[in-house]
């Protein structure tokens, strides 16, 4: 926007620019990997029974304990000669399930845009008006100095945080490639979006891709191999090149980073969690400059 505003664009227009980039490189991207991803959607209850085929063996132990089980209540239950009445609920489906949730996603997603370019045409009014409330010019000073360091921290934070998701989607990407995973593109992009999600990203994406490995491949150690390089380049990433890269300034509490991912997702669902890590740090920078809150600031770091 601030470069659009050096070559005399009207904040409304370069808003308007901005949003209609977004959208088509999104846009272009969904086009691109619609088609492999509705190909797994639409495979995938045929894709469970097989893999559950696959894994009868590891769950006859598994079922013989729970046989045990079952008989060990029925023995130890009183039984009265009253039947109890059982009532089963059927499972809706996967596309019931997608095509009721189509359209919050549709209403969420349309709200979202309108006010990101409301946000973005409105500059920096926001800021004009805070320094118009504040008394005296030393507030005034302070709070200009702290709105840009903590919009350049933030900046810089998001834009390290998809450089180094990004990387990992490459990485994931080419070793699924070599490891003969089908659609390996459709598998990168989904490593490096979910890393967005700390903790809880990574694990949705170790379970996705062992189930498609254990579909793909008829050698088990061939599918446990793409879960242990999938793995690997999880943790390098999260213990090693991102603490590295962001350093300690604009690293957070793992505790806390958890709590914000359960409540942010339990409040806004898969948008929540999403945003749930750069809302707690612009909390923590925010904590950072003020002097009274500083101790939260702390708290809130690792």
């Amino acid at each position: 926007m601030r470069g659009f505003k050096r070559l005399y664009i009207p904040e409304p227009l370069g808003a308007a620019l901005v949003l209609l980039i977004l959208v088509g490189a999104t846009g272009y991207g969904v086009y691109q990997l619609s088609e492999p991803a509705a190909g797994w959607i639409a495979k995938a209850p045929e894709s469970l029974r097989r893999i559950e085929q696959k894994l009868i063996a590891l769950r006859k132990p598994v079922e013989q304990v729970s046989k045990a089980t079952e008989q060990v209540e029925k023995i130890t239950k009183m039984d009265d000669g009253k039947k109890t009445q059982v009532v089963e609920l059927k499972d809706p489906g996967l596309s019931n399930l997608l095509l009721n949730q189509t359209p919050g996603v549709i209403i969420g997603t349309v709200t979202m845009f309108i006010l990101l370019y409301f946000f973005l045409a409105s500059g920096d009014l926001f800021l004009l008006k805070l320094v118009r409330v504040l008394p005296t010019l030393k507030d005034k000073k302070r709070a200009v100095e702290i709105v840009r360091q903590i919009e350049q921290n933030v900046s810089t934070y998001l834009f390290t945080v998809t450089m180094i998701n990004a990387g990992l989607g490459v990485a994931v990407g080419l070793a699924m490639f070599f490891l003969q995973m089908p659609n390996p593109l459709l598998w990168g992009v989904m490593a490096g979006f979910l890393e967005f999600i700390p903790y809880l990203g990574p694990t949705v994406g170790l379970t996705v891709l062992t189930l498609v490995a254990l579909l793909t491949f008829e050698n088990l150690g061939h599918a446990l191999l793409v879960s242990a390089v999938y793995l690997g380049l999880t943790a390098i990433q999260g213990n090693f090149i991102a603490p590295m890269v962001l350093g300690r300034r604009l690293t957070l509490n793992p505790m806390v980073i958890f709590i914000a991912l359960i409540f942010w997702g339990w409040i806004w669902g898969i948008p929540g969690a999403l945003l749930a890590v750069p809302m707690l740090a612009t909390f923590k920078i925010f904590c950072d400059h003020i002097e009274p809150l500083t101790p939260i600031g702390e708290f809130l770091g690792k």
